[in-house]
């Protein structure tokens, strides 16, 4: 069976969100009214409503590095990281954490880069090699 998330959440302002994940990021917008927005977020549905976002700290700990939490994402193939990384570079994208490859030469070797978006929601994209080693141990 195939699925796709779905996940709502808050951003203070929706014309800034529409730029960002629609220009800078490249996704497609759906439905929207004058409260919230869709998102066709890499193949899932992000639905942004206005309101004021979670509250996030850097709290979480993987390998070397303090992530925010809470954050969502997404798992691309490495090419598909690869591109996005040079989109986001490109426009000039603040980085949380700069595109990185971390736990090489292990089983769950991957790329990682996190960017919050204007509302100061992270966002962590990853890159995998192949994907059975998403879930690798």
């Amino acid at each position: 069976m195939q699925s796709l998330f779905h996940f709502a959440y808050h951003v203070r302002d929706l014309a800034s969100a529409r730029r960002f994940y629609c220009d800078v990021l490249g996704c497609a917008e759906g439905r929207s009214t004058e409260t919230w927005l869709d998102i066709d977020f890499f193949g899932h549905q992000l639905s942004l409503h206005l309101g004021e976002p979670f509250a996030v700290s850097n709290t979480g700990k993987v390998g070397d590095h303090w992530v925010p939490m809470p954050h969502f994402g997404v798992v691309l193939s490495m090419p598909d990281w690869l591109a996005l990384k040079e989109r986001l570079m490109a426009r000039d994208v603040d980085f949380v954490l700069a595109p990185t490859l971390r736990f090489v030469g292990t089983p769950g070797e991957q790329a990682t880069m996190f960017f919050l978006d204007p509302s100061g929601n992270p966002i962590e994209i990853k890159g995998f090699a192949q994907w059975a080693s998403v879930y690798a141990q």
